[in-house]
């Protein structure tokens, strides 16, 4: 299965996998089914007051099937309402959130990809290509990713089970929070389950220069140790 590294904004890459044909049709659906219910309701509103005002009728009607996807890509972070929905999200292909300009092109080439042959252009050269991109995603450097298998984490959760009798190698994690141990352990399951090691890699050494921390223990056990020492630490402050 074809993956892209999404870059957190602690510059932590999380592995999702990019966006199925199938997904990607549902959520443009999803989408002219919403558009169909607007314009359903704007018409029945118009008709009702009687207004002739035709360019009114034009803003209301055709600007918004126009511009449906750019405004929603730019406002809701690479997303539409179908592809939040389906979960989906428009990235760049090196894990990065898309420009304005990236989501301008998508929309220019999306004419091409959607309304010429029915979408079958679309469909065809996604499927043909390695990355689950569409025209428009070649030109923009974009794809579309799938945010599956990424739940959150709590930060009593870790890999191994909790020894009571682990004695703290680094009191500094005290300094930590909640927030830091969860992408350690999503770093660490990335790891673990998809033989990904760049975040681990990235984040030992964000760790090691935040808290000031000089070992030489292999990146995957430094980071289950500060997991373990953090648990250890803070839970005992917590209690007492």
């Amino acid at each position: 299965m074809q993956t892209v590294g999404v870059r957190t904004t602690q510059n932590v890459f999380i592995e999702y996998p990019v966006a199925s044909v199938g997904d990607r049709i549902l959520a443009h659906l999803a989408d002219r089914l919403i558009l169909v219910l607007y314009s359903v309701a704007i018409i029945a509103i118009l008709l009702s007051v009687e207004l002739e005002i035709r360019y009114l009728w034009f803003v209301l009607l055709a600007v918004p099937w126009l511009f449906y996807n750019l405004a929603f890509e730019i406002i809701m972070n690479g997303q539409t309402p179908g592809k939040r929905i389906l979960k989906l999200q428009v990235v760049r292909l090196n894990g990065t959130s898309p420009t304005v300009g990236d989501y301008i092109l998508r929309w220019i080439f999306s004419f091409v990809d959607f309304y010429i042959l029915s979408g079958a252009i679309a469909v065809v050269i996604i499927a043909m290509g390695g990355n689950g991109q569409r025209l428009g995603d070649i030109i923009a450097g974009t794809t579309v990713i799938k945010q599956v298998g990424q739940r959150e984490i709590a930060s009593n959760e870790i890999f191994v089970p909790v020894d009571e009798t682990h004695i703290p190698t680094f009191s500094q994690v005290v300094d930590l929070n909640d927030n830091d141990i969860e992408l350690i352990q999503r770093a660490l399951a990335a790891n673990r389950e998809q033989g990904n090691s760049q975040p681990v890699i990235l984040i030992t050494e964000k760790i090691k220069a935040l808290l000031g921390i000089e070992s030489d223990m292999p990146p995957v056990k430094f980071l289950y140790t500060i997991v373990k020492d953090y648990t250890n630490l803070t839970t005992g402050r917590e209690n007492g």
